[in-house]
């Protein structure tokens, strides 16, 4: 079954060289994109099975990376290698992501039209079999659709409050914040108290 980490051919043959190497560390790879113009860059994004990393690790993965990359020299160009986190308005590449993320809103977007249209936002509903089910809006009302994963070509979360706060409290769980941070964006999340007269 294909997935989204690669799509372009090269960005494959990038994935399987490095992949490896990534998890060799105790991470998984997110998304390889190699993206070429004046000056290229090759993205990796990468991040611990329970969906962490810190930015020193970042680092380290980048100078395991650049080594592998330098024997197997599959780039022909200069290019600039950036690794970094999925963020919290991550890709969606794999199709346990989908139910990972489940409850959350997210953008899909298919190769081929369906029912009109290439481009779907909704509440992920997790999957069933090979589709990804996502709740739309649908001539005012709300469906929940399956796409067949093999379908997609780009899919990725939204970025909204609940996301925010749900990423922000499973850090607070791990152990990785602690409570004044978390306060600190409750608050900038919800805007301030007013104060009490």
């Amino acid at each position: 079954m294909s997935d989204l980490i690669a799509r372009a051919a090269m960005d494959r043959r990038l994935t399987e060289i490095i992949t490896p190497t990534v998890e060799d560390m105790g991470f998984e790879v997110v998304r390889v994109r190699l993206m070429t113009g004046k000056q290229s860059t090759l993205q990796v994004m990468v991040q611990r099975p329970d969906g962490t990393i810190e930015v020193d690790e970042c680092g380290e993965i980048s100078t395991a990376i650049s080594a592998v990359l330098d024997v197997e020299d599959p780039i022909l160009d200069a290019y600039t290698l950036e690794v970094s986190s999925p963020g919290i308005d991550r890709p969606l590449t794999r199709l346990k992501d989908f139910d990972l993320w489940a409850g959350h809103v997210a953008r899909i977007e298919t190769e081929q039209l369906i029912d009109g249209r290439r481009r779907f936002k909704g509440t992920l509903h997790g999957t069933e079999g090979n589709d990804v089910l996502i709740e739309i809006e649908d001539h005012g009302e709300s469906v929940t659709i399956g796409l067949q994963f093999d379908w997609l070509s780009d899919a990725k979360l939204v970025l909204t409050d609940e996301l925010i706060r749900d990423v922000l409290k499973g850090r607070k769980d791990a152990g990785e914040i602690d409570e004044t941070q978390f306060d600190e964006v409750e608050t900038v999340l919800n805007g301030p108290d007013e104060e009490k007269h």
